[in-house]
This record gives C-alpha cells, sequence and structure tokens, in this order.
C-alpha cells in the first residue's frame, strides 16, 4: 500500500455517497417524495415489480421492520400496492402503482442531470480509474466473512475508519 492517508478513503467515500444523496434528496422533495419512498420506488423498477417485500428491503440494504414502514406509507400515498405471492400467501410482492411510473422518469431525469453536474469536470479517465477502484472495494467488502483477512496485519490490529 502506497504511503498516501489510506484511513481517510472511507471518510472521503462514505461523504461523497452522503452528499450526492443529500442532493438529490433536495431536487426530489418537491415531487412529495422523501429518500427512503424515492429510493424504495427506483429499486421497485429496476427490480421489475415481482420482488417480495424482503428481497427488497435486502436490494436496499434496510431492514424488514424499516421497509414495511415506508410501504405504509407508500401504499397509502397511492405510489405502491401489496399483493399475495403467487403460489405462496404468506409472501406479499409490491408493485408500482400508475402514479409511480409516472414520477420515475422525472426520478432519473433529475439524476441523470444531477449527475452530469457533479462529474462534468472529472476526465473520462479519472472516471475510468475512479470506478474500477471502487469496483474492487465493493467486491472485496461483499466477499463472504471466511475470505476476508482477520483484522490483523503485521501482528498489530488494523484500523477501521468509516
Amino acid at each position: 500500500m502506497s504511503s498516501l492517508n489510506t484511513e481517510e478513503v472511507g471518510t472521503l467515500l462514505f461523504g461523497a455517497a452522503r452528499a450526492w444523496r443529500t442532493r438529490l434528496d433536495q431536487r426530489l422533495r418537491p415531487l412529495g417524495l422523501s429518500q427512503g419512498k424515492w429510493r424504495t420506488l427506483v429499486h421497485l423498477s429496476r427490480g421489475g415489480e415481482k420482488l417480495t417485500q424482503k428481497e427488497l428491503a435486502h436490494r436496499m440494504g434496510i431492514e424488514g421492520p424499516t421497509l414495511a414502514g415506508l410501504l405504509d406509507r407508500l401504499q397509502n400515498d397511492g405510489w405502491v400496492e401489496r399483493r399475495a405471492a403467487v403460489g405462496d400467501r404468506r409472501y406479499k410482492t409490491v408493485h408500482l402503482q400508475r402514479r409511480s411510473k409516472s414520477v420515475l422518469s422525472k426520478i432519473f431525469n433529475t439524476a441523470h442531470d444531477l449527475r452530469h453536474e457533479l462529474l462534468e469536470d472529472i476526465s473520462a479517465r479519472d472516471l475510468a480509474i475512479c470506478m474500477r477502484v471502487l469496483s474492487r472495494i465493493r467486491e472485496k467488502a461483499e466477499q463472504p466473512v471466511a475470505h476476508i483477512s482477520n483484522g490483523q496485519r503485521n501482528g498489530t490490529e488494523a484500523r477501521v475508519s468509516s
């Protein structure tokens, strides 16, 4: 590893993601959508509307009870509908309503415009390097625990930064 201050990587990564999401949230708020709501609609649109609540929670990286509350609010506002799964009524699948389908293009266009705004002065070469590095970090972070080192480096505990 180089002499760069690698302890700042996590801080920069999470800070950039949080700032980006906050900016997008500010732009989508006039549509009547909180961050939790628009993220749910986007994940549903990408999941082909055959996702169970459990699958949706997993894709979003949130707990089931958190998603249940979001879905209650989305359903009450006419954005989604929950239906018993075909073949197994114990599960609920989540479906976008017409209202959601019409607003998704606005969400995607707003996200596209923001992405262009934030990345426009970064070279294609730098973006390619960034994407390659982030992909590698994600790949390693998503490995099963058995494949990750035990947190020891040269006999001392590795530092963890967020």
